[in-house]
């Protein structure tokens, strides 16, 4: 489990095909590392399959790489990178479990004093579990949205935002990664079926 949080900017040092695509990423974060270890990738949780010298790489599914946008990352491309939550720790953003619901296009970014107001496009299966003050994961960072309609949302990124994450250089038609809040995709589960209960 994340907290949306980042924690590192890391650098994609590569990504080859091994059967399945295989990222190696930079970061301070791989002296904490194991293989074995779980890591959020642009809000996408791995599995560290080695580590060393300052990198790790991943392996992605199939599933991983046509649900999120990880698999056009290339040589050079820089990403958000958090460690789970560890017991005791303060849960500063929100619950994310690092499972992508799905991709979202930037449509426009406008300044607003010294933040950025960011409109995020994606598809109304998504948007269904999207609330105008709720939270939302945008490639692995945690914000509120500060309004929604029909077609996307928009969120305001304060300057440690732009100044931490990769979301700081983030222009229209870019497309990022969307988690939405997984009590919402609970909920609509269990009412219908309270309902045919009664």
């Amino acid at each position: 489990m994340f907290t949306g949080l980042v924690e590192d900017r890391g650098r994609v040092g590569g990504a080859e095909d091994a059967g399945g695509l295989r990222l190696t990423v930079a970061t301070r974060l791989a002296a904490e590392l194991e293989p074995g270890d779980s890591v959020a990738v642009n809000g996408v949780c791995l599995t560290a399959a080695t580590v060393a010298d300052g990198a790790f790489t991943a392996d992605l599914m199939t599933e991983t790489a046509r649900r999120s946008s990880l698999a056009a990352l290339a040589d050079g491309d820089d990403v958000n990178l958090e460690l789970p939550l560890r017991a005791g720790e303060p849960l500063g953003g929100h619950i994310v479990q690092g499972h992508v619901d799905g991709m979202g296009e930037i449509e426009w970014t406008e300044a607003e004093g010294a933040a950025r107001v960011v409109r995020v496009a994606t598809s109304p299966e998504l948007l269904r579990y999207v609330v105008e003050k709720g939270s939302i994961a945008v490639d692995g960072v945690s914000l509120t949205v500060s309004a929604v309609d029909d077609q996307g949302f928009t969120v305001s990124l304060i300057p440690e935002t732009l100044t931490r994450t990769t979301l700081g250089a983030a222009e229209a038609g870019r497309v990022v990664n969307l988690e939405v809040d997984m009590l919402a995709k609970h909920v609509e589960k269990l009412l219908p079926q309270r309902e045919a209960a009664r």
